[in-house]
């Protein structure tokens, strides 16, 4: 049911959802069984992200079993690999047939506006409204670049997560990876392998190791209700949504991907990058706790796993339980790095992303520029976000994790709609 670009379309809907990745595919697999008219817009091809703005080697982190959006699941031969960027795109393009979702592509929003009965949607081939809206568009539009970066010399190259693709775009020479999140260690990885001389700027960071007693710890989290923890549980849940991604690698041999594992391929270990200052890079020096509180919270997830199998009897694992080394800090990690000296020709910031909410003409962002919701139910009616960091759930930014959220929100629009046709009745007999 996908429609391409061509001519201008304009038309009035009862839910309009913005974006077909695997949130606004999911939710319109819902709207369909409740036989909710709607339509979702696409401002590239379904999937478009994948398509245009991940590096060449990437895979996810969580296993092909893990892999599935309601009503549809990974069908391959190997459950327990990591699929590729080109397997993502053909599991959520295969989708999108699968579900005859009634996708736009080639739309790009231009501008949302309030009205009193829904909203006015302007793109770029023409207008359309709605009773309801959904934004489905992701929370990784727009990378994060610290303002620190302005202080580089000009002759340092600078890239993002989003505009690196493999080494061969880098200068020869020395690279500085900031972040040491998923994305941050994977990149230090490929680049010192390429030859390049690695420094990583290590901040807050979540350890785990791929295997745990015989599994792949994304099965842990999941029998042990871990990623099913709903957000209206969480102490504090704006922290929980920063949270970076945790230091995991999908590949062939399964292996844990650490800042171990990067010390002992030569990767050189730093603190996370505090300021630029004539040519010279600052680096914190709380390398050694930030590292040791790592260690202690996988730990406590560890334990929190062995107890769980405890209660449940051998016959969940053979494996005994272990535990790993501590994070192996250098004895005086470096604070400082002149830039003058040649040691670093690029820059890659791995420092996260942003939602990019700037066709938004709703007073619905906080002064970080996030939509303000309480489990995906945006403060004004009729509108609602989908496929955000722990969204309603730990597991919401995964791709499995779409489909509960999904469901709820569904649930909510459904419910919306026959309040509003019921209270439009009701003032037209009045």
């Amino acid at each position: 049911m996908t429609r391409s670009s061509g001519n201008p379309l304009t038309g009035s809907v009862d839910v309009l959802v913005i974006g077909a990745g695997h949130s606004g595919l999911a939710v319109s697999r819902f709207l369909l069984a409740r036989s909710v008219d709607h339509v979702i817009l696409e401002r590239g091809e379904v999937a478009n992200s994948w398509r245009t703005e991940r590096w060449d080697s990437l895979k996810l982190l969580t296993p092909n079993w893990q892999s599935r959006l309601p009503g549809y699941c990974y069908s391959g031969s190997d459950p327990d690999s990591y699929m590729s960027m080109p397997e993502v795109i053909d599991f959520i393009s295969g989708y999108a047939e699968f579900s005859r979702a009634p996708v736009v592509t080639g739309t790009e929003v231009v501008s949302v506006q309030s009205l009193d009965t829904g909203y006015r949607v302007v793109t770029n081939r023409g207008e359309w409204r709605t009773r309801a809206l959904v934004i489905a568009s992701g929370a990784f539009n727009l990378p994060l670049i610290p303002a620190i970066s302005d202080a580089l010399p000009g002759e340092i190259k600078q890239l993002s997560t989003r505009d690196y693709r493999n080494p061969h775009q880098l200068e020869s020479g020395g690279v500085m990876v900031v972040g040491a999140s998923a994305s941050g260690l994977q990149l230090a990885t490929e680049i010192q392998a390429s030859g390049r001389q690695v420094t990583l700027a290590v901040g807050e960071h979540v350890r785990l190791p791929r295997i745990y007693r015989g599994k792949d710890i994304q099965h842990w989290m999941h029998v042990t209700g871990v990623l099913d923890e709903k957000y209206d549980a969480v102490d504090d849940i704006r922290r929980a949504r920063g949270v970076s991604s945790p230091q995991l690698v999908g590949t062939s041999d399964r292996r844990t991907l650490d800042l171990n594992a990067l010390s002992g391929a030569g990767v050189c270990l730093a603190g996370r990058l505090a300021g630029v200052r004539d040519g010279k890079l600052q680096f914190s020096g709380s390398l050694r706790n930030v590292c040791k509180l790592a260690d202690l919270k996988m730990n406590r997830l560890l334990e929190a796993i062995d107890d769980w199998i405890a209660e449940r009897g051998p016959g969940e694992s053979r494996d005994p339980a272990e535990r790993f080394d501590p994070t192996d800090i250098p004895a005086s990690p470096r604070l400082g790095l002149d830039l003058a000296g040649g040691e670093i020709r690029t820059v890659v910031w791995a420092t996260g992303y942003r939602p990019d909410y700037s066709w938004l003409e709703v007073p619905v962002l906080d002064h970080k520029g996030q939509i303000r919701h309480d489990g995906g139910v945006v403060e004004v009616p009729g509108m609602y976000v989908l496929g955000l960091p722990y969204l309603r759930r730990r597991k919401s930014s995964f791709i499995h994790g779409a489909e509960d959220d999904a469901r709820d929100l569904c649930e909510h629009i459904v419910a919306y709609l026959d309040a509003t046709s019921t209270s439009s009745r009701i003032r037209m007999a009045g």
